[in-house]
């Protein structure tokens, strides 16, 4: 929006004392008309005191004119007299609408400064572009969330890009066209105990992948995300939102299927997924976020091995009954609870005891960033 300003600015004291003139009368005489001081009155016409509401009414009875008037010319005056900030504040404004800045300095992300050219420095440096209007290229990603695919909001974008740079940490093994084969085959004996969780994060570098935990920062709403810091190098970061170990297996394997499938280098853009555990019958989903889902739930739990446990039990699904399915499987039986809860064949408060925490198995093994611990980088 563009604001017009005036040429000059006067003080409302000059134009009371024009008006004085021109009515001949004096600071004495406008005193007695209101009732006041004439020390008041000629405070006001010399600039030393500012007009109050009340003298303004009093000015607008005495002269035929409105408060408004007096009031607007006290404004005008005052907003004149005040120091120029210097695009302080626009600048800063910019800052926080690019980033969330507060929270990034709350998690270390940035060293946080009262400069405002030092502040835009830092968030610059962190968000990879050296203009405050230019576009984080690689943070264009896909997502899988409650909003449009098409739009994705600064704490995403900073959230992705923090993983990206805890990632150019990390050394892992050499990744090969083999190396999704040979991982999956290593966390498959991972699926049967919580306790197991602590072998992903070697198991994973061992394949050439990078796994990181990152605290989601406040209304990102993600769980996980998978992206390639070159052609050879991915990375699988996972925020815990849900701290539960169905949740943990179905995100992990979902990312790994993003590359397994390269969808992130084909798209030139990081993969993000968000509300894994929300309804299906949600927004529609990018054709790549179905064939993640569809490659996770087939990893962990056949289709075909579901169908025939649902047949044979529904709509009575025991806790024996559970444990005994799982224990068939080789997965935890909270995997095999969070699947029957994600279908609607139990309720969300079914077998919740089963539904193992995994936060505090998987942190301890990972580059974790979040929970009280932060990896500042800058």
């Amino acid at each position: 929006m563009t604001e017009r300003k005036p040429a000059e600015v006067f003080p409302p004291g000059e134009f009371l004392r024009e008006e004085l003139e021109a009515r001949g009368w004096t600071q004495g005489d406008l005193a007695s008309i209101l009732g006041r001081s004439q020390r008041l009155v000629n405070e006001v016409i010399t600039g030393k005191r500012s007009l109050t509401p009340e003298t303004a009414k009093g000015l607008s009875e005495a002269l035929g004119t409105s408060a408004d008037f007096w009031l607007n010319l006290q404004n005008t005056w005052a907003l004149a007299q005040t120091s120029n900030p210097s695009g302080g504040v626009s600048r800063r404004a910019k800052l926080y609408t690019k980033a969330p800045v507060n929270e990034m300095i709350r998690r270390g992300w940035i060293e946080g400064s009262d400069n405002v050219d030092v502040l835009e420095k830092r968030v610059l440096e962190f968000l990879e572009i050296r203009d405050i209007d230019e576009e984080t290229s690689f943070c264009r990603f896909a997502a899988r969330k409650s909003t449009s695919y098409a739009n994705d909001t600064s704490s995403q974008r900073a959230w992705i890009l923090h993983a990206k740079h805890l990632a150019e940490t990390l050394s892992p093994a050499s990744f090969s066209e083999r190396s999704i084969s040979e991982a999956l085959r290593l966390l498959k004996p991972f699926l049967s105990a919580a306790e197991e969780i602590r072998k992903v994060p070697t198991a994973l570098a061992e394949c050439g992948i990078r796994l990181l935990v990152v605290e989601p920062l406040k209304g990102t709403k993600i769980d996980g995300a998978s992206f390639w810091l070159d052609q050879r190098s991915p990375v699988v970061v996972l925020s815990l939102r849900y701290d539960r170990i169905d949740h943990f297996w179905h995100t992990l394997i979902h990312e790994l299927g993003h590359i397994k499938h390269r969808d992130s280098l084909r798209q030139k853009r990081p993969m993000i997924d968000s509300d894994l555990l929300g309804s299906p019958k949600g927004n529609e989903k990018p054709r790549e976020e179905q064939l993640a889902d569809e490659f996770a739930e087939e990893f962990l739990i056949p289709g075909a091995a579901l169908h025939d446990f649902m047949s044979a039990v529904r709509p009575l699904y025991s806790t024996t009954r559970i444990l005994d399915c799982a224990n068939r499987l080789g997965v935890h039986p909270g995997v095999l609870v969070g699947r029957l809860q994600f279908r609607g064949e139990v309720s969300y408060a079914h077998s919740r005891g089963m539904l193992a925490k995994v936060r505090d198995i998987i942190v301890p093994a990972a580059l974790t960033d979040g929970w009280g611990s932060s990896n500042p980088l800058y």
